[in-house]
């Protein structure tokens, strides 16, 4: 070998070298500016709170004070059914909130029948709460309404179609849900057919749209009194499937659906949120614990259709309504300790700490009013009355785990009583609901 090829080896040996020396260069330079970066993300996941809240608001672009700085957000539910060409009620209608900082969160249910109008006398059907939105499409007036009457001063809506519940139950993989009653109707000029058994079971979007728009058997029959007949129960079941629905949807495994998710709102809902509020609060409902969904129902009453033009109404009460609004969406962390924990004690012996609730069942308002006199004698604290549908049995519903000895002295004051229990309700407005029947004398 002469001397220039030789010379030309080293050369291109030594080229090779260098270049292997630069690429590495370049490779840890790269991997330094990786672990740099991750760092910083890292740190600011940290900031935000780590886990997957923390993942989402950092990428987001949010800080730690983001959070701080929201409110609790609120917005009115309309679920709509378009099984009928050209009506649109608006039959499922809710208040929601969620407070990212205390991670807490409020389900209201409007009576689909309340009555909007002036005269209840002359009422008409196009005057209830449902038929607001059919006659405009235009959510803004259901809104303008729902302030009126609650004072939340609301500002988003979101409109459901019921295709919307169909296709999200069935892309999150279906929902277990105990169905409380067996439910059998049919209605041929829907297309509408509801058959399930009661019980636990997973229920795909098909009979999801079954389960929330029950109201009653082709026989007639309902849910029992002490669930809530007719409307209420329908109301009541609608409140806790969401619930369902909202624990599968924010499992970790269905994050990855998130574009599955978003097809199906983009193709059936309607809203007014702009999409940068909405973000904002995505990534701290991921860690939302629905054991802190309070639910509730407007209060009121349904007067007799003889008073009401021929048509079926809920007249909402106005005095009570107003607490209820003041303790679901002001007073709701008052009673709490540092722990987090509520100060009512469960197993508490002391009558007057204990809310109790009188629904006038037995068809004479002289009843209630001995009932209420009763119990405050007996040393109660009786925090609200109302109506509810005529029932032949007194029903005593224990709703937050009072002590029997308590149960059975209510009971022997007021003489009679049923005692069941509803735990389940997430209620805070009241430890012991008495459905007053027939049979209270």
């Amino acid at each position: 070998m002469d001397k220039s090829t030789k010379n030309k080896r080293i050369n291109s040996s030594n080229k090779k070298s260098k270049k292997k020396k630069l690429w590495k260069r370049i490779l840890l330079f790269i991997i330094l500016i990786l672990l740099i970066a991750g760092s910083c993300f890292a740190y600011k996941v940290y900031k935000n709170g780590w886990g997957l809240s923390g993942m989402l608001a950092t990428m987001v672009g949010h800080d730690e004070n983001t959070k701080k700085n929201l409110g609790e957000f609120r917005v009115l539910l309309l679920g709509i059914s378009t099984d009928q060409e050209g009506v649109e009620l608006t039959d499922t209608i809710m208040v929601a909130s969620y407070n990212p900082n205390t991670q807490k969160a409020t389900l209201l249910s409007i009576p689909r029948d309340t009555y909007t109008g002036k005269n209840t006398k002359k009422a008409t059907a196009y005057e209830k709460m449902n038929a607001l939105y059919s006659r405009k499409k235009d959510a803004k007036t259901t809104l303008d309404a729902v302030n009126k009457i609650t004072g939340l001063n609301i500002e988003y809506y979101v409109i459901i179609k019921t295709e919307a519940l169909i296709k999200l139950v069935d892309v999150i993989g279906g929902v277990t849900f105990n169905v409380p009653i067996n439910m059998d109707y049919d209605d041929r000029s829907q297309n509408l057919h509801i058959h399930l058994k009661a019980g636990e079971q997973k229920l795909d979007g098909d009979k999801a749209e079954q389960l929330v728009r029950f109201r009653h058997n082709n026989n007639g029959t309902s849910y029992p009194e002490e669930y809530g007949d007719n409307d209420l129960g329908r109301m009541r079941t609608q409140r806790e499937f969401i619930m369902q629905v909202m624990k599968q949807t924010l499992k970790p495994e269905n994050i990855f659906k998130v574009g599955q998710i978003l097809d199906v709102a983009k193709e059936n809902v309607i809203t007014n949120v702009d999409f940068n509020v909405a973000k904002d609060y995505v990534p701290y409902a991921v860690e939302f614990n629905t054991d802190n969904l309070l639910t509730e129902t407007l209060p009121g009453t349904a007067p007799d259709w003889s008073t009401t033009n021929n048509v079926s109404i809920f007249i909402v009460d106005k005095e009570e309504t107003l607490k209820l609004i003041q303790e679901l969406f002001y007073d709701r962390d008052i009673d709490e300790n540092n722990n987090g924990e509520s100060t009512m004690n469960s197993n508490n012996s002391s009558k007057s700490s204990i809310k109790l609730e009188i629904l006038n069942g037995s068809g004479d308002n002289k009843l209630l009013q001995n009932a209420v006199s009763d119990l405050k004698g007996a040393g109660y604290n009786v925090s609200r009355t109302g109506s509810t549908n005529t029932t032949s049995v007194t029903t005593i519903i224990n709703k937050k785990g009072v002590s029997d000895s308590l149960l059975n002295n209510i009971k022997q004051v007021i003489g009679k009583g049923n005692i069941s229990s509803s735990e389940t309700t997430t209620s805070n407005k009241v430890d012991v609901t008495i459905i007053l029947g027939k049979d209270y004398k």
